[in-house]
């Protein structure tokens, strides 16, 4: 890792020799002028503190203990970034970049030790209680998740996202947090990437708590978790929003499906709908409820397997109205691409992988550290008009979009990204008439990356893991990003526009 000092020296040196870069207001393409930026994180993946001053257990506290193997550096979030203890650090540096907002999660036994909401730990309401203050102290809107896949191991012990209870005990929180919290919140989320944890804790077992309960497990987890986001809104909204003055919506994780085969374009949609509709369609489509083709699809598919009946649980049309319209705005993670194509059929054979689309990636995108991730711009900007014009075009937050690496704080293949995809997310906007507000980087640290652990770093600000201080050093991206910040502008050529800035020296 290169030292502080020699960045310094570096950037001087590169504005010193190309002082004469031209300045061409034309080059430019401006931000319009009530756009928020800002960057996140979540509280497993930085705070560390994962026993102390009376926090309860989490799912990823007991999976990296009991089963380190499964992290690639068999490693764990116990100490991680050690946020818990730094935070002032982290929130000077948030000023220093110049960033709105901040978006962070809170961690559910922290608060609620035992997961139950009949005992509330001071000290942890306390830890977020001073983060909140710190960052509005800095001019900082804190943005709130309430859930980023670290729920009480205790509930897990009675079956977790497939146990409908789950609805009852994460509400109990959820309105915890909003007595507690809510009078200095104006943003709250409730469920992070809902499709992921269902995926990868309860379908696959790369994720705590580390099921493998195939689709019936996925889908039961998913429609558990719909229930749960329905009932944390309608709570804030009955109970909280008219003296608190807030918003809340849930975070959907979205990947933008390119037809491998320039004629079939259902493959496309088929991929939306399995991907991103099947969290977003029941809460911000007109009709509410699953997309129809998942329904018809799974039904015909169960049948077939030899189910007595459709593997997608079905909601009454009681809580279909429930869940319909429970979000004030659409809060995008979007990373990367895939190519998709349909897989012919045969009568009486089910769709493959249920979806009946197949999913690959082009070899020739470029890679990134993270073999899921490879950079494809402009699926950035498709993504984004696909959610506009599905949903009516709703209120857009960008709320993770980020690039990874292996090392280092010269990270231009991270400024390239960042500029690229904000590049196409600008077009959106101008040319398609698309309502996104906000734009947050993952992420302000490098932190613990789930079961990659710290070999794959996507921070703005790099964390030497080794230091038991957890030193931090800016990279090149967050000077790159302070700098569109503060100009509002993006630059045409990422290269000129780190280096002709002034605020890098």
């Amino acid at each position: 890792m290169a030292s502080y000092s020699f960045l310094r020296v570096a950037c001087i040196f590169i504005f010193v020799i190309t002082s004469g870069c031209a300045d061409d207001e034309s080059s430019w393409k401006s931000f319009p002028k009530d756009f928020l930026f800002g960057t996140a994180s979540s509280a497993y993946q930085i705070e560390g503190g994962w026993n102390e001053d009376g926090k309860g257990e989490s799912v990823w506290d007991t999976w990296t203990h009991e089963h380190p193997n499964v992290i690639r550096d068999n490693s764990n979030g116990d100490v991680a970034c050690d946020s818990y203890h730094k935070y002032k650090e982290d929130v000077q540096l948030l000023k220093d970049m110049g960033v709105h907002f901040y978006r962070f999660s809170l961690s559910w036994p922290r608060i609620l030790p035992n997961g139950y909401a009949n005992v509330i730990n001071q000290e942890g309401l306390d830890y977020y209680k001073n983060v909140i203050n710190e960052l509005l102290a800095n001019d900082i809107e804190p943005f709130v998740t309430l859930y980023h896949w670290d729920h009480p191991t205790i509930f897990e012990s009675m079956g977790g996202w497939t146990n409908e209870k789950m609805v009852e005990w994460i509400s109990d929180y959820a309105r915890v947090v909003f007595k507690e919290l809510g009078p200095k919140v104006k943003y709250f989320m409730t469920l992070n990437e809902p499709a992921v944890v269902c995926d990868e804790a309860y379908f696959s077992d790369t994720h705590a708590p580390g099921k493998k309960l195939g689709f019936p497990g996925k889908y039961l987890c998913m429609h558990n978790m719909l229930k749960a986001h329905a009932k944390i809104y309608h709570i804030y909204d009955t109970e909280f929003r008219k003296q608190q003055k807030g918003q809340i919506g849930i975070v959907p994780s979205c990947t933008m499906g390119f037809a491998k085969n320039s004629f079939d374009t259902a493959a496309e949609d088929l991929f939306f709908q399995f991907n991103c509709g099947w969290v977003a369609h029941p809460i911000f489509s007109k009709t509410g409820d699953y997309p129809a083709v998942m329904k018809t699809q799974i039904a015909e598919n169960s049948k077939i397997d030899g189910f007595p009946r459709s593997i997608l649980p079905e909601f009454s049309p009681e809580w279909v109205e429930y869940i319909k319209g429970t979000s004030d705005f659409f809060a995008l993670n979007h990373y990367t691409s895939k190519l998709v194509e349909t897989v012919p059929r045969q009568q009486g054979q089910p769709w493959y992988d249920y979806s009946g689309v197949k999913v690959t990636i082009d070899p020739s995108w470029p890679k990134s550290a993270s073999d899921w991730l490879r950079v494809v711009p402009i699926g950035f900007r498709e993504i984004i008009k696909k959610i506009s014009s599905e949903y009516d075009y709703p209120t857009i937050f960008i709320t993770e979009n980020g690039y990874s690496d292996y090392c280092c704080t010269f990270d231009f293949l991270r400024v390239s990204y960042l500029h690229s995809y904000m590049k196409e997310m600008l077009i959106a906007i101008k040319e398609n008439g698309c309502k996104v507000k906000g734009y947050a980087a993952w992420s302000l640290v490098d932190n613990f990356e789930w079961q990659r652990g710290y070999t794959e770093r996507f921070g703005l600000i790099h964390v030497d893991f080794t230091d038991p201080n957890r030193t931090r050093t800016p990279k090149w991206s967050m000077y790159w990003y302070k700098n569109v910040i503060q100009n509002g502008k993006l630059l045409d050529d990422p290269i000129q526009e780190h280096i002709c800035t002034t605020q890098i020296v």
